[in-house]
């Protein structure tokens, strides 16, 4: 299967969130989000709308797992927010119990998704995150695997509800 890829500018935080919030909604049990990006670029702020979308309650503050692995929340479908950036070691993913996640029912969501050994992922929503002009981000959505891009074809987004402007790029 091709992979579907889809393009999205964000201008604003908030408009990052609002995609986030989108793929929540859609997501399904046993959703993988694979996020690259450079520090900064929007990671943690792309998920907590993503928790939004998941329904996890207000209750909960959406934080950067950079110390603490992983970080998981209630909500709709259990969300899983692992940070991989201080990991090198596959055994390191291994007692994280990284692999039980991304085989189970919740949703997770993998910051420095890159150090996944190669071929981890069958089926897998990449959301790649990089910088423009001011808080503007141009972010690449590609879908592997068939339950990733019916997700991605789900988004409203790419519909004319879409958040005013968030832009779609080829």
């Amino acid at each position: 299967m091709t992979p579907l890829r889809r393009r999205v500018v964000t201008r604003s935080p908030e408009q990052t969130r609002d995609l986030g919030r989108a793929v929540g909604r859609a997501a399904a049990a046993g959703s993988v989000i694979a996020m690259v990006g450079d520090l900064g670029a929007g990671k943690t702020v792309f998920v907590q709308g993503l928790a939004e979308g998941l329904d996890v309650p207000p209750g909960f503050a959406v934080t950067s797992p950079s110390y603490t692995l992983v970080n998981e929340y209630p909500g709709r479908l259990r969300l899983f927010h692992v940070d991989l950036y201080r990991l090198q070691d596959p055994a390191s993913f291994e007692e994280i119990g990284l692999y039980d996640m991304l085989a189970g029912d919740g949703v997770a969501a993998v910051e420095w998704a890159e150090r996944l050994p190669p071929g981890l992922l069958d089926d897998c929503l990449e959301v790649r995150l990089g910088f423009l002009d001011g808080d503007g981000r141009q972010i690449d959505l590609t879908a592997y695997g068939q339950g990733s891009a019916d997700l991605l074809r789900g988004l409203p987004i790419f519909s004319p509800e879409a958040p005013k402007g968030a832009g779609q790029g080829g």
